[in-house]
């Protein structure tokens, strides 16, 4: 089946290096690509900081679930379409310790996502200088 121009969907969409180069300016010159860089602090929505950080956690997920269910959605309607397998034959499937170890990586991946607010936080709040391992503990308390 072939994919019509443009149907790619929003998440996979190649940005930055990956997209094709701009094209030249008025005088012929290369356009200019600005990185696009935040600058200043993220904005504030409720009085209670935590309470945005919650947000954008909810938010995460919301958006992560969305994008699973569609596709998720687009897999069932071209297994029923193909008649590859049946729903029965999901429910019994066991994945191998590869398949495992995969997921588990993912789950991993997507919990950091989810977690990003809280993790840029404790950056913050930490002193970068602090050992980051108990060989390094011992390292600076004998020197």
């Amino acid at each position: 089946m072939a994919r019509k121009s443009g149907s790619r969907p929003a998440a996979r969409r190649k940005t930055g290096a990956a997209q094709k180069k701009a094209a030249p300016g008025a005088n012929g010159a290369p356009a200019v690509r600005l990185a696009r860089i935040p600058k200043g602090r993220k904005p504030q929505y409720f009085s209670d900081p935590a309470i945005d950080k919650l947000l954008s956690m909810t938010m995460t997920l919301a958006a992560e679930l969305s994008v699973a269910r569609d596709r998720i959605d687009t897999l069932e309607r071209l297994i029923e379409r193909s008649g590859l397998f049946s729903a029965r034959d999901v429910d019994d499937y066991l994945p191998t310790p590869d398949v495992e170890a995969a997921r588990e990586a993912r789950r991993a991946a997507y919990i950091a996502r989810v977690l990003r607010a809280v993790h840029a936080e404790l950056e913050e709040t930490t002193n970068s200088a602090m050992p980051k391992s108990q060989e390094e503990v011992i390292a600076a308390v004998s020197a």
